[in-house]
């Protein structure tokens, strides 16, 4: 049996017999707070803008402002084709190295954290908001929980074969505490936030 192998089987071995509920936090008053108000203000602080928005029509309008549309802008949203291609779906992944903005919509956010949940549904590759230089993520203000316990009874038992939290431009920060974004996914991050 490889090591590997007998890792797993101890592990298999060593469950609990039974899962015991999570705990009701709602004591904390964690779910009291402004949720929009937290989201946007903990955005702002771990490096991310947003954008208030009415319609489709608004983030097409904020695009063709402020990024280049010279550049390749790709989306899974149909609403935005006007600036950013569709048909990018088939493509290899290796040839989304070039791609400026990639648009996406999250299934809803969470304002602890800012954290956005997208799933393979929605991203159309995986790879699509980790090779851009820049993500943009609509959210609808009214999907935008509390806390990451109300996030995760919303998964609840859904099916998905990837699923993540994006929150925030990529960062990192080295032994000295050097701060640099865009070390290994987009360098910068913008929600819009739609009625």
């Amino acid at each position: 049996m490889s090591s590997k192998a007998t890792i797993l089987e101890k592990i298999k071995q060593n469950q609990p017999l039974s899962i015991s509920e999570l705990p009701n936090l709602t004591f904390l008053g964690l779910d009291t707070f402004d949720i929009l108000e937290t989201y946007k203000s903990v955005l702002r602080s771990i490096g991310g803008n947003f954008v208030e928005v009415n319609d489709y029509n608004a983030v097409i309008e904020f695009v063709k402002k402020n990024y280049d549309i010279g550049k390749r802008m790709i989306t899974t949203l149909p609403e935005l084709v006007e600036i950013a291609k569709t048909d990018w779906l088939s493509d290899d992944p290796h040839t989304l190295e070039n791609v400026e903005l990639t648009l996406i919509k999250a299934h809803f956010g969470v304002a602890e954290n800012s954290a956005l949940w997208v799933t393979d549904a929605i991203l159309g590759k995986r790879v699509a908001p980790f090779i851009t230089q820049y993500l943009a993520i609509i959210v609808n203000k009214n999907d935008i929980v509390a806390t990451m316990h109300q996030a995760y009874d919303r998964i609840g038992d859904q099916e998905y074969s990837f699923g993540t939290f994006i929150a925030g431009p990529s960062k990192t920060a080295d032994i000295e505490q050097s701060l640099v974004l865009g070390a290994h996914g987009a360098r910068g991050l913008m929600v819009f936030i739609i009625e």
